[in-house]
């Protein structure tokens, strides 16, 4: 599963605006490693059967805390 991000990289962008954006990418990074930790948890059956590769996630990263 590839997963790509992008940011407004606009010369004239308000800091407010990239602040945001940061914010929302820094987000979207915890909340990926923290559903990839609970996709580790399943057996590679479930995991191939629903499209998703060990090796990938492993790769990725894992986190189980939310903080």
């Amino acid at each position: 599963m590839v997963t790509t991000t992008s940011t407004s990289t606009r010369a004239n962008g308000s800091l407010v605006r990239r602040a945001f954006d940061r914010m929302v990418e820094a987000r979207s990074v915890q909340a990926r490693r923290y559903v990839n930790g609970y996709l580790l948890s399943l057996d590679d059956a479930t995991l191939a059967a629903h499209g998703y590769d060990r090796k990938e996630l492993e790769r990725q990263g894992s986190s189980v805390s939310i903080f």
